[in-house]
């Protein structure tokens, strides 16, 4: 690989990606974050802010002081555990409030499972980063603790025993909903893909760090390790179609609602993330069962939702009408997928096609003019400037991870 290809997402992450966010973000006046700022980078003070943007913010920060091992990256990290905790965080029945208003007051005291995933993921990496950046044993002991109590509570309430999977929402007291609707885009159901990746992905991270804070815990690692190859075992049984897709929304039962949609960047989100679980836990015959399935995920997304004249990557197929609007994290998703299967099988589709990706994303993702990337781009390449910029649903966290995810496979800064 051309080592430019490296250094130029290395410029993008520590030039643009990172400092934008540091310079933007942060309402220093509530000590927290703003949940909308617009292409101008100006901010909304009053909009509402949720907890999937918190923990965003806390993964990317911590993360970044372990890349470059450079305390200055944790200061962010620091304002977002602790904003986390003074706003979020449910001191009588545990979990994370899915929202808060500007002034602090809970919006929706709902626990949401996929923003009790996202917390669970970044308090593990904020744990791992205080020991291994700032040397700090007990404070990164503590900081573990409550990644593993959120665990503790998704494996007692929001994990269904019977069928498999985690269920989409509770109530504030862990009891059950029917208020379950992630976001405006989304439907209530009972299950949902995209909530249960992202607590694979939570699991994930967190199997991972534990034995960096605790190395002692061995038990407690395994019934992690356990309840992440069962979530692996959902997605291959309950969630991957036949035709490598998978499907979004199901009933308790993982029956399907109905809805015909295709989301193409969930489908290669989940390619490389299914892979890193089974690698992660290092059992050979999960490996050897999940690689071919990985590689298969990629190449469907390669032929049906990638655009190889101009390299971006589109949206969704729903009811048999193709979005071809290039999100931000479609891109980031597509370079870590294309990247992963082409380290899995070797082939030139592969790297042509993340190479290509990372042109399009340099071209027309990217605002060369005001930072970060747009939200949207047309297929022609033009901004859809109705999008924010940033806020509650777009953070630091698919761009800054998918330039973290490459240079550490790579080891290019090690070179």
């Amino acid at each position: 690989m051309d080592k430019n290809f490296y250094k130029e997402l290395e410029e993008e992450l520590s030039k643009d990606i990172l400092p934008y966010w540091e310079k933007y973000a942060k309402d220093t006046e509530t000590e927290g974050f703003f949940g909308a700022i617009d292409n101008e980078n100006n901010c909304d003070k009053n909009e509402w802010r949720g907890i999937v943007m918190v923990a965003r913010f806390l993964w990317s920060y911590s993360a970044a002081s372990r890349l470059y091992h450079k305390a200055c990256y944790l200061d962010m990290a620091d304002y977002a555990y602790k904003y986390m905790f003074s706003n979020f965080f449910d001191t009588l029945n545990g979990g994370m409030y899915w929202a808060v208003k500007s002034n602090g007051d809970a919006l929706d005291s709902r626990k949401q499972i996929y923003g009790e995933a996202f917390s669970i993921y970044a308090i593990a990496e904020y744990a791992a980063a205080l020991k291994e950046v700032r040397n700090l044993d007990y404070p990164a002991q503590v900081v573990m603790d409550k990644a593993l109590a959120l665990y503790t509570m998704l494996e007692k309430f929001a994990l269904d025993k019977k069928d498999g999977g985690y269920c989409e929402a509770l109530n504030k007291d862990w009891s059950y909903t029917k208020d379950t609707k992630l976001s405006p885009k989304d439907i209530d159901c009972d299950k949902s893909m995209n909530t249960n990746l992202h607590v694979m992905e939570a699991y994930t991270n967190l199997y991972r760090n534990l034995p960096i804070v605790y190395p002692e815990q061995t038990d407690t690692r395994k019934l992690v390790g356990k309840s992440l190859e069962n979530l692996v075992r959902v997605h291959v049984e309950k969630i991957l179609n036949k035709n490598n897709h998978l499907t979004l929304y199901f009933k308790k039962d993982w029956t399907h609602t109905g809805r015909d949609e295709i989301s193409y960047g969930h489908d290669i989100e989940a390619s490389w993330l299914l892979w890193e679980a089974a690698n992660e836990l290092q059992d050979q015959k999960l490996m050897q069962e999940i690689r071919p399935i990985s590689i298969n995920i990629a190449r469907t997304a390669l032929v049906e939702g990638y655009d190889i004249k101009t390299g971006g990557f589109e949206d969704t197929m729903l009811n048999g009408k193709r979005d071809t609007t290039r999100i931000w994290w479609n891109q980031a998703e597509a370079l870590n997928g294309f990247y992963n299967a082409w380290e899995l099988t070797g082939e030139d589709n592969f790297k042509n096609a993340f190479l290509h990706e990372w042109d399009w994303i340099k071209n027309y993702q990217v605002d060369k003019k005001n930072g970060d990337w747009f939200w949207a781009v047309d297929k022609e390449g033009k901004p859809i400037l109705q999008e924010v910029k940033g806020g509650n649903w777009k953070t630091s966290y698919h761009n800054s991870r998918c330039c973290m995810e490459l240079i550490k496979r790579s080891g290019y800064l090690q070179k």
